[in-house]
């Protein structure tokens, strides 16, 4: 039988930072597991071929949610990545850290060594940001951060008119004071995307202690009194076990981590019960605290040609294929044009929603560009308060577990809501975007009162931000303390978006990375 120091479950945004830093020490063998394969498709490493990667089965794991009022009773997809990289090699590249207030949060909250002294100090050694080293960003680390560089009198207006709103304009969006417009910092390199596996894990594979698996599916954690002993994973239909001597890391992320612990036996006990799998460990709050940004859009038809979607057809796509090709520059290149975070309302403390404007308009249902120029604007809270769950269908670990995504079901969030798309309508309403936006091609129909803006966000989707499923805190519901370990079982942590207790403000590729780093200290700490 197979044994090895670490074993780390699931190879994305969480497992590649892992997996680097924990064969730092040569003394440690470490086993990355990944259910998918390598991140060798050409359009993973092309910014706008997540048209292409997120439509393959081979690369996206796909999870139907179950039906509520929340999502206007019809099941919603949500798609995660299924490769080394996870969903960093199919996301849309954004890079925010969140605010400094959401980590202390965290320890108020009861996860002491989390707050932002020590996150900000991680954000700084993993990055190597190319504005530069001003004492908040950082250089010279694995992952490359750049500044959105493709800029046209549309977007430069866009600015001009968030301004015009009072928003600070800013060169870097993420800075302490999180409030302003700017365009979108990134993780592209060169015109390449840059995964969590090319900064952290391509660097280190020729390590002798650092071992890869892909195409391997972890069915559960296998614990013997109380303790991880290893995993158990299945090759040709055939169960094989995979012994641990130190720790079993879960890096599955927010859907999957705690599918994981529920097959293993840790859970809410009824649940488990209920399909027949023995309980380990009790513990009711796995995969509870679900927490999604939900979104809501706008698509604005353009009176001008500064827009992507006609450079994205026909024999003009070739033609930026073929740049692409030979620059790494144009179209293919790029990401989210502009982003703002806002305040809904005055007299509230720091910003509470986030605005993303992108020249690029899909046609309804699909990935296909518009035949006319647009623009789109997506919204969402930033700290959603409706919690969600996702629990295990079956006994079967191939089986899709139920997700309930609970949207909207707190006044707060509903508020939010409605506050948000009505700023942005003010902004989009702005003189100098005059000469730019035509009509409004999306939502249909009359969107004004708050029921019906609400109506309109119920149609919309999520942005696949979901935290908190195994929810790290000092409280005994809490699923895992704060280095991490599960409760009740030694050996085992889960270290990924699930354990953080609340939503940061932001998109969470960044924060993910960062959360890795630290728990990779811990990690370390424990083992000296």
């Amino acid at each position: 039988m197979e044994e090895f120091d670490y074993i780390i479950v699931g190879a994305g945004s969480a497992g590649c930072v892992l997996a680097n830093r924990l064969s730092e020490n040569p003394a440690n063998t470490v086993l990355l597991i990944e259910a998918g394969p390598e991140n060798s498709n050409p359009m993973v490493s092309i910014p706008l071929g997540i048209g292409r990667t997120l439509t393959n089965p081979a690369l996206t794991w796909v999870y139907m949610t179950t039906p509520e009022p929340g999502n206007g009773n019809r099941p919603y997809v949500w798609m995660r990545g299924k490769m080394l990289g996870g969903s960093s090699s199919v996301n849309g590249m954004l890079y925010f850290r969140g605010q400094p207030q959401d980590y202390d949060d965290w320890v108020a909250l009861g996860c002491g060594g989390w707050g932002w002294s020590e996150m900000g100090r991680c954000f700084r050694e993993m990055e190597d940001h190319e504005l530069g080293d001003d004492g908040v960003r950082g250089v010279k680390g694995p992952l490359h951060v750049s500044v959105q560089k493709e800029k046209t009198p549309l977007t430069e207006a866009l600015l001009q008119a968030g301004a015009s709103m009072g928003l600070p304009v800013k060169q870097d969006l993420n800075r302490p004071q999180q409030e302003g417009i700017g365009y979108s910092p990134r993780t592209i390199k060169n015109g390449k995307r840059v995964s969590s596996a090319d900064a952290f894990l391509t660097p280190v594979r020729q390590r002798k202690n650092l071992i890869v698996r892909t195409g391997l599916f972890v069915t559960r954690v296998l614990i013997e009194n109380k303790r991880a002993v290893g995993v158990e994973t299945v090759i040709d239909g055939a169960a094989r076990p995979i012994r641990a001597r130190k720790e079993v890391v879960l890096s599955a992320g927010t859907l999957q981590s705690p599918v994981l612990l529920q097959h293993s036996g840790i859970g809410p006990a009824a649940h488990l019960q209920s399909l027949g799998i023995a309980v380990v460990q009790n513990s009711p709050s796995v995969g509870g605290n679900l927490r999604e940004h939900k979104t809501i859009s706008l698509n604005m038809r353009l009176k001008q040609p500064y827009s992507l979607n006609r450079e994205l057809a026909g024999w003009r796509l070739y033609k930026n294929a073929l740049r692409y090709l030979a620059f790494h520059s144009g179209p293919l290149a790029a990401t989210y044009d502009v982003n703002a975070f806002i305040r809904t309302r005055p007299g509230i403390e720091r910003p509470d929603a986030q605005l993303t404007f992108w020249a690029l308009t899909m046609q309804p249902g699909t990935l296909q560009p518009e035949t006319h120029p647009g623009l789109m604007m997506m919204g969402y809270p930033l700290r959603t308060e409706s919690q969600g769950s996702v629990l295990i269908s079956s006994a079967k670990p191939q089986d899709p577990p139920q997700i309930k995504a609970n949207f909207l079901t707190t006044e707060y969030d509903r508020r939010v809501v409605v506050d948000l798309y009505r700023y942005g309508r003010r902004l989009l309403g702005q003189p100098v975007l005059q000469p730019f936006l035509g009509e409004i091609t999306h939502p249909r129909g009359h969107v004004e009162t708050d029921d019906e803006i609400l109506s309109a966000c119920l149609a919309a989707d999520t942005c696949l931000h979901a935290v908190g499923t195994c929810r790290m805190g000092a409280d005994r519901d809490s699923v895992v303390d704060e280095r991490l370990r599960v409760r009740g079982i030694q050996g085992l942590r889960v270290a990924d978006c699930s354990v953080m207790p609340t939503q940061v403000s932001g998109n969470t590729n960044g924060p993910v990375m960062a959360l890795a780093w630290r728990a990779a200290e811990l990690i370390q700490a424990a083992g000296d």
